[in-house]
């Protein structure tokens, strides 16, 4: 997910159940030629060091992006010991993604010998394993592509089951069938992806499938507790804790990508709250952590309306803080209405 992956959130889904994060998608190109680029990047992964962080570290996948093998290739030497796989972005759906033909847009039969030949030069040339995830092919066989890749050397793969479209990303559920015949023909892993949005939907995917596992995306961003078994944690908490790891980590994070994890946790579960659009433009308006955690401290709780200090049971063993100011926010049935009008996800791994 560009600019949603970043180090901070990667621990806190880790903490809550997760067992393997994604980077966002990184530019090959960009890796090569931009040196702030490639720093900013470096910094993120050097920051979640297993010394400081323990398991919740690793395993974690670099993604990019590119349509040239060398240039590929010589992006991921760049990273390769900072990781635990390289995954090859076949699916992003964005309009500069087609106008930089890469992503999504070299799922045509016509460019399969050039998919054949980036992921066969990755799984020759790294050190670590490498993976494709891709989307339904337009006009040939998905199943087909999938047995491509497995040929080339991939180590795994994932198919989020729905067609490339930049302007309807996410619509519509996809397609389980295409994942199931998937893995019924390769001998490598399979990875689910979509139809998503409770920790119930995983385990019936993956039941349905057959799948090695479930990637999830954009759902995991509201609720980035998803794969701890169901439980609904307060959403200012979560946000608190994702705040308290961007401090910790130190500049691997801009304060926009801050404001939107923060936003994206509150709208979740608070989106029909009276005090939500207030909410937005104050959070709009912080400029920088500590903003951002006086509103949720103050500002939030007044609107809430529901001071006391409760534990927060949801927190896993030994991380997060023992007590902070909870509400009934947490509200299953309000929940439940939101997740009904939110369109279904896509593409972090369980």
């Amino acid at each position: 997910m560009v600019n949603q992956s970043d180090a901070p959130f990667r621990l806190l889904t880790r903490r809550y159940g997760a067992t393997l994060t994604y980077t966002q998608m990184l530019d090959s190109h960009r890796l090569l030629d931009d040196l702030d680029y490639f720093h900013f990047h470096l910094r993120d992964l050097q920051s979640t060091h297993p010394d400081h962080w323990g398991a919740y570290t690793r395993p974690v996948v670099v993604q990019l992006c590119g349509n040239d093998a060398q240039v590929v290739v010589s992006a991921a030497r760049r990273v390769q010991s900072y990781c635990d796989g390289i995954d090859l972005n076949l699916g992003c759906p964005q309009e500069h993604a087609s106008e930089g033909h890469f992503g999504g847009y070299l799922l045509s039969k016509k460019d399969w010998p050039l998919v054949d030949a980036i992921v066969s030069a990755m799984a020759h040339s790294l050190t670590v394993p490498s993976s494709a995830k891709f989307r339904l092919c337009p006009s040939a066989n998905t199943t087909d592509f999938g047995r491509l890749l497995e040929h080339a050397g991939a180590s795994w793969v994932t198919l989020h089951a729905r067609y490339v479209s930049a302007t309807r990303r996410r619509q519509g559920a996809a397609d389980l069938d295409a994942i199931r015949e998937l893995k019924q023909a390769l001998a490598i892993p399979v990875i689910s992806n979509g139809n998503v949005q409770t920790f119930s939907d995983v385990q019936q995917n993956m039941a349905y499938t057959c799948a090695d596992g479930v990637m999830v995306g954009k759902r995991l961003l509201g609720n980035p507790c998803l794969f701890s078994g169901g439980v609904v944690r307060d959403p200012v908490l979560m946000a608190l804790d994702y705040l308290d790891m961007c401090e910790r980590l130190g500049d691997v994070v801009t304060l926009k990508t801050m404001q939107a994890h923060v936003r994206y946790m509150i709208k979740f579960q608070c989106a029909r709250r009276p005090w939500y659009s207030k909410f937005r433009l104050a959070l709009d308006a912080c400029q920088g952590v500590g903003d951002i955690q006086g509103l949720l401290h103050r500002q939030v709780r007044r609107w809430r309306g529901k001071a006391g200090r409760l534990v927060d049971v949801g927190a896993p063993e030994g991380h997060g803080r023992s007590e902070r100011e909870t509400s009934g926010d947490v509200d299953l049935e309000d929940l439940g209405d939101i997740l009904d009008r939110c369109s279904l996800d896509d593409g972090s791994l369980h």
